[in-house]
């Protein structure tokens, strides 16, 4: 029994050794010595007869042999822990690494967490924030939260929730450009600039009229690349901007921004959780996407 409690340790060691590049980083992740790691990795080598890893003074990367076991590694951890929560109903264990939208998750995710983790107490959850592109797999990440469909074919995506959009500017922006009634009349406004993160250029603003898609890149004199910055500049009267509706519901209800071109709005902004294609989803990964599938169909605000 310990000797195959220690073949499992070590598989879920080298497992971690791969994804993340580095004996250092997988030894901090699963919260052993460095020495140690060594060791599993040379006892394994020897009794597999073969090399698994290749060592150079930047990073540690798999051999051909060494890709193989990896993957194979990953069905068989998957099936041991997914065999033991069936059949002795145990609960969902272990880290679980998240990095989500920030916005996002605070208005639709933080305010169930507490929930989740008094279901589910054996699970400790890491979280990072931002909209940037994650290597879930080279950075040890078991799943994102975005905005926006899927580019990434490596990638598996669960839509949990479509985000209804709007336009809006602020009474003063308004009252020195005038309030358009269709994207004809947004020759002489501008917009504030939003960067996209992942081809560093600014997105157009995008109208749904008579059931087609159009765009219009109005000129702009400030681009940002955050959520907060971008609402924030529109309160000063910079532009017109598009997010989705529940981001502004505060604002409507102030007065502080003023929604146009209503019967005219953008497509609506999927939501998605990412994970890997070449893993097997883990019972934590699983409850948790449930989860946050549930939160946002509980929290998700009607359409304004």
């Amino acid at each position: 029994m310990d000797r195959t409690v220690d073949k499992v340790d070590a598989m879920r060691l080298f497992a971690r050794i791969v994804e993340r590049r580095s004996f250092t980083l997988a030894a901090q992740d699963l919260e052993l010595p460095r020495s140690t790691v060594t060791e599993v990795v040379k006892r394994l080598e020897a009794r597999l007869g073969v090399r698994l890893l290749e060592r150079t003074t930047r990073q540690v990367r798999a051999t051909l042999d060494g890709e193989a076991y990896y993957q194979r590694c990953l069905s068989i951890l998957a099936e041991i822990e997914e065999a033991e929560a069936a059949f002795t109903g145990a609960r969902p264990s272990g880290l679980l690494r998240v990095d989500v939208h920030s916005v996002l998750a605070r208005h639709f995710m933080l305010p169930g967490l507490p929930g989740f983790l008094e279901r589910y107490p054996d699970i400790q959850l890491r979280i990072g924030e931002g909209d940037r592109y994650v290597d879930l797999v080279r950075e040890g990440v078991d799943c994102v939260l975005r905005v926006g469909k899927p580019t990434d074919s490596s990638m598996i995506g669960r839509q949990i929730a479509a985000l209804v959009e709007g336009t809006y500017a602020s009474p003063a922006y308004l009252e020195r450009h005038g309030t358009p009634t269709s994207p004809d009349d947004l020759d002489g406004h501008q917009m504030v600039a939003f960067v996209s993160s992942a081809s560093g250029s600014a997105l157009p603003l995008e109208f749904c009229v008579d059931g087609a898609v159009r765009e219009r890149l109005l000129p702009h004199a400030v681009s940002v690349a955050g959520a907060e910055m971008y609402v924030a500049t529109a309160r000063l009267g910079l532009g017109l901007i598009q997010v989705p509706c529940y981001r502004v519901q505060d604002d409507l209800a102030r007065g502080t921004l003023v929604e146009v071109l209503a019967h005219c709005p953008p497509t609506p902004s999927p939501v998605y959780v990412l994970y890997p294609q070449n893993r097997q989803l883990s019972p934590r990964v699983r409850v948790f996407i449930d989860w946050l599938s549930g939160e946002f169909a509980a929290r998700f605000p009607p359409a304004i």
